[in-house]
């Protein structure tokens, strides 16, 4: 299995548009950040987790071959707001994409894309089969996704587990019978806005102590804010086996079970 991260960035994206802050002017490409969003590969199936406004420009970087399917973690619009490019897959794979979300997602999802469920058989437009979830674990092509329960503000949303992975975005708080299903990662991804509290999402300080009592082997910080500082000085200030996430950064784990973080010193895609 490989993960992606195709972004990290918060709702604004960095640089943030009319800031002239020294992290929106920074020229370190870990300080360039699009809408969350993420990719998990295995050898039979591409699963994306959210597809936000830099959908189409992060799967031009990433560049799968293929899309089976797509998992909504909420319905906010830096989540969801790129759907309607799944079209390309459903020309190539000449099949419906597997869609999932929970009910409120599903109601979000048929206002802001009222033409994909018409009933008119209109060329050209998303080709979708949705699947409705819950808190209860599913699979994607053969693969067991676990749900997460976790809350944004008075917002339910969920997280996934993917094998030894966890993806929690776009949180405050985690519901404490949630905490059972997040043993024994070798990678959790969750979002840290900025280093000051936030009535919606984690700050720094909060997800660190988070991170601390779920013990993953590596943690990693996303949904990140301009107001959280530069990455270089950000992440130097981290413990051990956390960090701060960021756009490309992938994680590969082999037939052993091995695991294998591939950071990038440059720009992505690497020339």
């Amino acid at each position: 299995m490989k993960v992606t991260l195709l972004g990290t960035g918060t709702s604004a994206g960095i640089p943030v548009l009319t800031c002239r802050c020294a992290v929106c002017q920074s020229e370190d490409f870990r300080d360039k950040r699009l809408r969350c969003a993420a990719l998990v590969e295995w050898s039979d199936a591409v699963l994306a987790i959210d597809a936000g406004p830099d959908f189409r420009q992060q799967l031009l970087r990433a560049a799968p071959r293929t899309l089976d399917a797509v998992v909504f973690t909420h319905e906010h619009k830096d989540h969801v707001a790129g759907l309607d490019d799944i079209r390309p897959f459903n020309f190539l794979q000449g099949k419906k994409i597997s869609v999932y979300a929970t009910e409120r997602v599903e109601a979000a999802l048929r206002r802001e894309y009222h033409y994909i469920f018409s009933g008119e058989d209109y060329p050209g437009i998303p080709e979708i089969e949705l699947h409705l979830i819950d808190d209860k674990p599913f699979q994607v092509a053969g693969h067991l996704i676990i749900p997460i329960k976790a809350m944004h503000h008075k917002l339910p949303v969920l997280g996934f587990r993917i094998g030894n992975f966890a993806y929690i975005t776009d949180a405050n708080r985690i519901e404490e019978e949630e905490f059972q299903k997040l043993r024994d990662l070798d990678v959790l991804i969750l979002n840290a806005l900025r280093r000051t509290p936030h009535i919606s999402h984690f700050s720094l300080d909060e997800a660190i102590a988070l991170a601390q009592r779920i013990g993953a082997r590596y943690t990693f910080f996303t949904h990140i804010s301009h107001q959280m500082g530069l990455h270089a000085e950000v992440e130097s200030q981290l413990s051990p086996g956390m960090g701060l996430a960021y756009d490309g950064l992938s994680f590969v784990w082999g037939e052993d079970g091995s695991l294998q973080i591939n950071h990038r010193t440059k720009g992505w895609p690497p020339e």
